[in-house]
């Protein structure tokens, strides 16, 4: 059995070896049985179902939550010899027909459908017709309620239980907590005796999370160590994903915009060129979402707050996707953390999914205002954990912490004294003193809090009172315009004077002058960069001449193990990683042209 998958994993993938849990899983499933995987994405969960789906008699049947996702992953399985092809209603009827005789015929592999398309009646029926080697429910965290990306859809598909009870069930993801875990074992009826846990750890990503200074400074700073090099921005709002774009591409960079409330065909066209560019920003609303399948995304930044720490691990987890070095940047301040609260408080939602907003959001403030290593928080937030990791921004350069018991006092004192009415930028001149119309009108330049924070200025302030509401010691008026008020919690603190350890503010980061070597070209030799790039660019005619993204040629991993190596032949070229037998067929004679080129 083992050794089937084994002769696939090499022929089909060009791979020796099984990772990490890899060929338990295969083989799991290979012998019958259903299957929760949960494994870091980049991990290889798709190896997971597509080589039982191979191996085992039948056509494998995965649900896929969007077409853009299933059309990489269908374009990739068929450069590599796999009969695959994806189910939807965008298919005109002959192709569709077409299809069903392809299905009914036993000629496909493995048919990709999305759960509305799947759950039609008439489909089911059909698909009840045909021989099933499995079902796998990718991106499975969206069947629970509690996950952060719940889709109704997706919970309809415990249907599938009755109507397939003989056909091994594999779910997978790369992003679920323990109770999301749980709703999806008991949903899709599988056993805790046939559940996977990988961990969760992306060791190849770095992690930095900033306080937002000039937010267009901190991205054109991280911006200059992938010049060249794809990438997502996200942002909150439709409306600052259309000026960020506009303002990148007058910085040079080739940047697209992509939100819900673009018209599709454009949504679409910008996706199709970020799939198929080498160079290309896409900036983005979450509503560019699951659909990345693209390997070499060298980096992620947050301008603004995330929804919650599944959500930023999820849409982190876009980079690097091919295991090679890449970059996650995340600015945050306090607007950030009132516009975060107001949403859950303003949602149509009941109190009990209200509270565990709240939870989560609170997670997320402790691992942006951790003082340890930010992986260890991320971690330990799904149950995992690891030694400091020594790659993400709190690991290199250890913040400095300072005893903050008495600029907490003064300034829940301040907020106190002037009404828990005002929001953090008067509040912040209250205690330093300034001299304006407003405080005069309001007679707080009379109040004994007036003047009395003069020892720290104004950005270290406002980084206390931030750390202060992450910490819930005081509270953001979210129907009114963002004034403070005193939580219990710190009407307690005030009461008991605990000691308050805080975070001194970093150096704001556009003032670091040093821009570090760009991932791509840090794991490529000097000696071998020419052949790098000239592979690349073979890459890219062929994948244009096919209108393919380049990444389902070869991944830039496998180009970089070609231009170290240096095949002379087809026999050489096949020992490197990530050639199989269709692509060296298809595609050996014009690489190794290339190679001899540079020999």
């Amino acid at each position: 059995m083992i050794a089937t998958a084994l002769e696939i994993l090499k022929t089909v993938y060009g791979y020796d070896a099984f990772r990490g849990p890899q060929a338990r899983i295969v083989a799991h499933v290979i012998g019958g049985d259903n299957a929760f995987v949960l494994m870091p994405t980049g991990g290889g969960k798709s190896l997971c179902y597509q080589i039982p789906a191979i191996a085992r008699p039948g056509m494998g049947l995965v649900v896929s939550p969007l077409l853009a996702l299933m059309a990489d992953q269908v374009a990739a399985l068929r450069q590599a010899g796999v009969r695959a092809a994806a189910l939807n209603s965008d298919l005109p009827a002959d192709e569709r027909r077409a299809l069903w005789r392809d299905i009914h015929g036993g000629s496909l592999d493995l048919l990709y459908v999305a759960p509305e398309t799947l759950l039609r009646q008439a489909v089911l029926e059909r698909l009840g017709q045909t021989r099933l080697s499995l079902i796998a429910i990718d991106e499975a965290h969206c069947l629970s309620q509690w996950g952060h990306d719940f889709r109704p859809s997706y919970r309809q598909l415990d249907a599938l239980v009755g109507l397939f009870p003989d056909t091994p069930r594999m779910a997978l993801t790369a992003t679920a907590d323990e109770p999301t875990r749980a709703e999806i074992l008991s949903h899709l009826d599988i056993a805790e005796t046939d559940a996977f846990i990988a961990g969760f750890d992306r060791p190849n990503i770095r992690y930095t999370i900033e306080e937002k200074d000039n937010p267009r400074a901190q991205l054109k700073d991280f911006l200059k160590r992938h010049k060249g090099e794809s990438g997502i921005v996200y942002c909150l709002s439709k409306r600052k994903t259309e000026e960020t774009a506009a303002w990148l591409r007058d910085q040079g960079y080739d940047a697209l915009a992509y939100h819900a409330g673009m018209d599709r065909a454009a949504r679409e066209a910008n996706q199709m060129r970020f799939q198929h560019g080498e160079a290309v920003v896409m900036v983005a609303t979450i509503a560019f979402g699951m659909g990345i399948d693209k390997p070499d995304v060298r980096f992620v930044a947050h301008i603004d707050l995330p929804g919650s720490i599944e959500a930023y691990y999820q849409e982190t987890g876009r980079a690097g996707r091919d295991g090679l070095p890449s970059d996650a940047l995340m600015l945050y301040g306090y607007e950030d953390i009132a516009l975060r609260s107001r949403f859950i408080e303003q949602s149509d939602t009941p109190d009990p999914r209200k509270r565990m907003e709240r939870q989560k959001l609170d997670a997320l403030l402790g691992l942006a205002e951790t003082a340890g290593c930010r992986r260890q928080v991320l971690l330990s937030y799904f149950g995992d954990d690891c030694e400091p990791c020594g790659n993400c921004d709190t690991c290199a350069e250890p913040p400095r912490l300072f005893d903050g018991t008495i600029a907490a006092q003064k300034a829940l004192s301040c907020v106190y004294r002037t009404g828990e009415r005002f929001g953090q930028a008067y509040i912040v001149d209250v205690l330093l003193g300034v001299e304006n119309d407003r405080i005069a009108q309001f007679g707080h330049n009379r109040v004994s809090t007036f003047g009395i924070g003069t020892e720290h200025d104004n950005r270290t302030w406002r980084a206390i009172l931030r750390q202060l509401i992450a910490l819930r010691l005081v509270d953001v008026d979210l129907a009114g315009h963002g004034g403070l008020s005193i939580t219990p919690a710190g009407r307690d603190f005030l009461r008991d004077k605990p000691t308050l350890m805080l975070r001194v503010p970093a150096a704001p980061r556009a003032r670091r002058q040093k821009v570090a070597r760009s991932a791509a070209q840090s794991a490529v030799t000097e000696a071998d960069r020419d052949l790098f790039q000239a592979l690349r660019q073979k890459r890219m005619d062929i994948a244009r001449a096919q209108n393919v993204p380049p990444y389902v040629i070869f991944h830039d991993k496998t180009l970089i193990e070609l231009a170290a190596a240096r095949p002379a032949s087809r026999a050489e070229m096949a020992k490197v990683p990530g050639v199989g037998d269709a692509k060296l067929d298809r595609y050996g004679p014009a690489f190794l042209a290339v190679i001899a080129e540079h020999a």
